[in-house]
């Protein structure tokens, strides 16, 4: 059985990923506009695809990215959000903040204040993100879907 299809089954993914190592994430911020901010998020040392966040205004809610600084993540299924029927990540313990996500999106106003993941950019959108969060998922997943870290920085 796929192991996409496992997690959709499952009520947690503790009871499927096994064999962990380390997964380490590193979104390098480059482009700042007063709309967006562009990045590429890298995994283990290789880029995977661009990422587009909400200008920094003082880490508020829904309307700013998040600080620069080091995150734990996680894998959050489907049946955890009210929102996002996919398999996707949630950065923990963001200071004053909430459910900061990785998911999928193509311009400022698809974040709410989360990272959304692409395959190409243009000036303030990333394209093709439904295909660069499967591609995304899948890599995680083959690692073993914990022990995810997080570092952002600005360029």
């Amino acid at each position: 059985m796929n192991l996409l299809k496992k997690l959709k089954g499952a009520k947690s993914t503790k009871d499927i990923i096994s064999k962990s190592q380390n997964i380490n994430l590193l979104l390098i911020r480059d482009t700042f506009t007063d709309v967006s901010t562009v990045g590429e998020l890298f995994l283990n040392g290789e880029r995977m695809c661009d990422t587009l966040e909400l200008p920094y205004r003082d880490n508020k809610r829904s309307i700013s990215c998040i600080p620069a600084g080091q995150y734990d993540v996680r894998l959050r299924l489907a049946r955890e959000s009210a929102t996002r029927d996919y398999l996707h990540l949630l950065v923990k313990d963001v200071k004053d903040r909430s459910y900061i996500l990785f998911h999928k999106g193509n311009t400022a106003k698809d974040t709410r204040g989360c990272i959304l993941v692409g395959l190409g950019s243009q000036h303030n959108l990333v394209q093709n993100s439904g295909l660069a969060m499967d591609l995304l998922m899948k890599e995680i997943i083959n690692l073993g879907g914990t022990n995810i870290k997080l570092i952002i920085k600005n360029k």
